[in-house]
């Protein structure tokens, strides 16, 4: 398939371009998140698979774009820039709101007859487990919750212009996430594999463990010691983990 410029200028960011890649690691950053999160996964990955990470509107080279605040609106276009990206193997992961993502961006894929080799589902319980939350309501809600869950640079949190900069983002993205209601019964065909922490203050083992009806394929999921950004102090194992599905399945 032909590359799509628009699409690799505005949603995809490829750090680590490969000449002739045998296979591709879709990422999604978490609420919040940009595209640069995955920078250290691309480096590990380089020479097994060629990483994309996905940038989202209103958020680094893209601040004055308006973000989208449905997770619906997302995967609609999360999964039209990535349909030129499909002419190899490729895998998803998504850490958070980013595993929901995935999830809805592979689901909109595979009505294609496009599937991905497997889904990491990274740091969030599965949409059967619906919370009411109203992070995004507030400033200040939000400002608490990213302090809570260690995933924010404190020296953003700290600085007044930053966080003005940054907060609109983030509200959208909190938004998008706590008013996403999947359909009943939703599934993938995709094997998925969720990586979760077992002390996440946002999901519990067994609420992550619960992706597993999700899916009409096989279904793994690893534990790791650590809250919601467990990732952080696994990203070494994590990497070999990505790397070996990419050398199988590429």
């Amino acid at each position: 398939m032909t590359q799509s410029p628009a699409a690799t200028n505005q949603w995809i960011r490829r750090f680590h371009p490969a000449p002739a890649p045998r296979f591709r690691l879709v990422c999604f950053p978490h609420a919040g998140g940009s595209a640069s999160f995955y920078f250290p996964v691309s480096t590990a990955l380089a020479g097994t698979a060629e990483v994309l990470a996905m940038q989202y509107p209103g958020r680094q080279d893209r601040q004055n774009e308006e973000p989208i605040g449905t997770v619906t609106g997302l995967a609609d276009r999360l999964a039209e820039a990535l349909r030129p990206w499909t002419d190899l193997p490729f895998a998803f992961f998504g850490h958070s709101m980013g595993a929901v993502l995935a999830f809805e961006t592979a689901r909109r894929l595979e009505k294609d007859g496009i599937s991905p080799t497997m889904l990491f589902l990274s740091g969030r319980r599965a949409p059967s487990f619906v919370r009411e939350e109203s992070v995004h309501r507030s400033d200040e809600g939000l400002i608490a919750e990213l302090k809570k869950l260690s995933g924010t640079d404190p020296r953003v949190l700290d600085d007044p212009d930053l966080l003005r900069m940054v907060l609109p983002a983030i509200r959208s993205d909190y938004k998008a996430i706590e008013t996403y209601r999947c359909e009943p019964g939703a599934r993938v065909a995709c094997p998925v594999t969720v990586l979760t922490g077992d002390n996440d203050p946002r999901t519990t083992v067994e609420e992550a463990r619960a992706w597993q009806d999700h899916t009409d394929g096989p279904f793994d999921i690893a534990v790791y010691s650590g809250g919601h950004f467990y990732l952080s102090d696994h990203q070494q194992e994590i990497n070999e983990r990505l790397a070996e599905h990419a050398r199988s399945a590429g």
